[in-house]
């Protein structure tokens, strides 16, 4: 068994040189939040776990492309975006903008799964409606407390375009939430 205070780094060594328990660990770190990260971009009968398993398996045969620079959460999640990006490309048979196409653009069902109240279903909506991109760069700032800067790695922007895209995806969210409010009056 691992003690709590052993970094992901030095789990991601492990399991990459064959130690299964620490490939264990990693996933029980972060399983929720890779869950969460996938659960709101994917329609609600998609599998997701097919794109967890690949986003920890990537991590494995990127190894060697972490350095321990940045955090490995934004190591992971770029992973899982990359991975985001490649099903929604798949199942597309034209080229995707995920800077302009939202997952209500998508697939228009919305996830009223994770929505508990009228409130988070709007949120959840509006999310859905903006693009792509900036609803990513929204969940991992608020959700999974990252900074722009880890964003940016997340995302591979500077850190500026990151901040940007911050910026602007929570004006675009703010219009999707009033334009579904005044909707709703």
């Amino acid at each position: 068994m691992y003690p709590a205070d052993v970094t992901d780094a030095e789990l991601l060594r492990a399991w990459a040189g064959g130690d299964k328990l620490a490939g264990e660990r990693l996933f029980e770190r972060h399983f929720e939040a890779v869950t969460r990260f996938f659960r709101n971009k994917l329609p609600a009968d998609a599998h997701h776990e097919d794109l967890i398993q690949k986003t920890f398996l990537g991590c494995v045969e990127a190894r060697d492309r972490f350095r321990g620079e940045a955090s490995f959460r934004s190591f992971l999640f770029a992973i899982a975006h990359n991975q985001l990006s490649k099903h929604w490309r798949a199942r597309s048979r034209d080229r995707l903008d995920l800077q302009t196409v939202s997952v209500f653009d998508l697939d228009p069902s919305p996830s009223a799964a994770v929505a508990r109240n009228q409130e988070q279903r709007q949120l959840l909506l509006a999310l859905r409606r903006i693009p792509l991109d900036s609803q990513v760069a929204l969940e991992l700032h608020y959700w999974e407390s990252m900074t722009a800067a880890e964003i940016s790695e997340v995302l591979e922007l500077p850190l500026g375009t990151a901040k940007t895209r911050l910026r602007r995806a929570k004006q675009l969210l703010e219009i999707e939430l009033r334009a579904l409010q005044s909707v709703g009056s």
